[in-house]
């Protein structure tokens, strides 16, 4: 039988065609899937990044904590980024442990050494949640945000007397005398009070000189650890302008613009 010229190449064809579309479209939804991915985290190369909950030392997020670990891998991910050009931190949180803030305030410093990094405070920025955001290019709070609160505290229960009442006695063998410094079944001693007031004060101080170093602060009125709403935050210096996330967000794309490394 003779064969029809083109005919054999239709059925090849066809399968090519319908393999570019399968290819485009997936491709397409790929595309829509990481712009949806980035809508989340970035707003026009702006990345936000959020701090919310208790800040302690690790790696989880989630269930009303923050690890510094967890923050600090997504600080320093969006600082070496090339298609990332400012970054914003979104704060809500009553603070956590000075190390944890330490270890955080780390890798905001590293980002700061290639891209603005702003915040914006929520409900609320106290304590640890301040002390990350002081070192921060611009600050923004809302009118009844509430921040300060800086300070350190270290907080023992005593239930020797209940022990005492119900007659249950602990004994306790130590290798130092002060190895079970805090535990409840006994007090403190005045020693150990006053030892323990030297670590807080010794942290706390810590604290302070890394705000005060960030912003123009005047230390008699935050060293008492006192609250503020954020309009009286922003007349006290501990932050820049009111505003929400939106506000920030367009702070630091102006930052942005006229950004020099």
């Amino acid at each position: 039988m003779e064969e029809i010229p083109g005919h054999s190449q239709k059925p090849a064809r066809r399968l090519f065609v319908f393999a570019l579309l399968l290819l485009l479209a997936f491709l397409a939804g790929a595309a829509a899937f990481w712009l949806l991915q980035l809508s989340d985290t970035q707003e026009m190369g702006i990345s936000v990044i959020r701090i919310e909950g208790t800040i302690m030392t690790g790696t989880g997020h989630g269930g009303g904590y923050t690890g510094s670990e967890y923050a600090g891998r997504a600080i320093r991910d969006a600082a070496d980024d090339p298609l990332v050009k400012a970054i914003v931190l979104r704060v809500n949180s009553p603070g956590g442990t000075p190390a944890a803030a330490q270890e955080i305030i780390r890798d905001i410093r590293y980002a700061m050494e290639k891209k603005p990094v702003v915040v914006s405070m929520g409900d609320i920025a106290t304590s640890a949640a301040y002390a990350i955001s002081a070192p921060a290019d611009r600050i923004y709070a809302n009118p009844d945000t509430i921040t300060g609160g800086i300070g350190t505290s270290w907080t023992f229960i005593d239930i020797s007397d209940w022990l005492a009442e119900n007659n249950i006695s602990v004994e306790v063998i130590t290798s130092g005398s002060r190895k079970d410094m805090g535990y409840g079944y006994r007090p403190l001693s005045p020693e150990e009070r006053e030892y323990a007031g030297m670590i807080v004060n010794e942290s706390n101080e810590g604290i302070l000189s890394g705000i005060l170093a960030a912003r123009p602060v005047n230390r008699s009125i935050i060293e008492d650890a006192r609250v503020f709403r954020g309009q009286d935050a922003l007349e006290a210096g501990l932050v820049d302008e009111l505003g929400n996330l939106n506000d920030a967000i367009e702070g630091a794309r102006k930052l942005a613009a006229g950004w020099k490394p």
